[in-house]
């Protein structure tokens, strides 16, 4: 890399495989033994040049407290998101659990998908209801477990009497439900507030995966 030592370069590459496999960053100490530097002052002196030259930033008030930047912008962490089954018709949502996360079927979203959020899982989407959303047939949906919603809200519901599951953006009006589709060519559901169970709020959509 351009104004980079070759020691420079080794401990960069370290520090970005480092937190790709851990999700945290390394001590001065591993950096030592993972790069085969002589002494932890040296790495210390190199770490001063890589922040100087806007390739890390440094919280020395914090163990491990070194951020890798690309470009002096942050490199994206990544949160696995568990995805737990498809939005269609049939059988409800099952909500992610202990009991039926399939640890081995995640995707790796950013932060800025998960907004911060804890409690998110992801959907895969079947059907064209919500294309003028740009949610398309087998995008996946990032959303957050809710059991309410607002207004102009995109939310993963529960038909009740209908046994079916729909994404659809949810509005309240007096005592039934709306659910938008954001297709021309489709028409909204209209039902009582009560038959409608929220189970998610849509925070991201993720283009198709095949």
């Amino acid at each position: 890399m351009k104004g980079l030592s070759a020691k420079q370069e080794s401990i960069l590459k370290f520090m970005r495989e480092f937190i790709d496999e851990r999700d945290y960053p390394p001590s001065i100490r591993d950096i030592q033994v993972g790069c085969d530097i002589s002494s932890t002052s040296v790495v210390d002196y190199n770490l001063k040049a890589l922040e100087q030259k806007g390739f890390i930033r440094r919280d020395r008030e914090v163990s491990r407290g070194i951020e890798v930047l690309d470009g002096g912008r942050r490199r994206a962490r990544t949160v696995p998101v568990p995805i737990i089954g498809t939005i269609a018709a049939g059988q409800p949502i099952p909500l992610p659990s202990p009991d039926n996360i399939d640890f081995d079927n995640v995707f790796e979203a950013t932060e800025d998908m998960t907004r911060g959020r804890e409690n998110v899982f992801a959907l895969k989407v079947r059907g064209t209801s919500m294309i003028d959303a740009l949610v398309n047939d087998g995008d996946i949906v990032i959303l957050e477990q809710a059991s309410a919603a607002d207004d102009g809200d995109m939310v993963a519901a529960w038909l009740k009497k209908e046994n079916e599951a729909t994404l659809k953006k949810f509005y309240r009006e007096g005592d039934r439900v709306r659910l938008q589709p954001a297709n021309s060519t489709m028409k909204p559901i209209f039902t009582s507030a009560e038959n409608v169970e929220i189970q998610g709020k849509v925070l991201a959509t993720v283009g198709r995966r095949d």
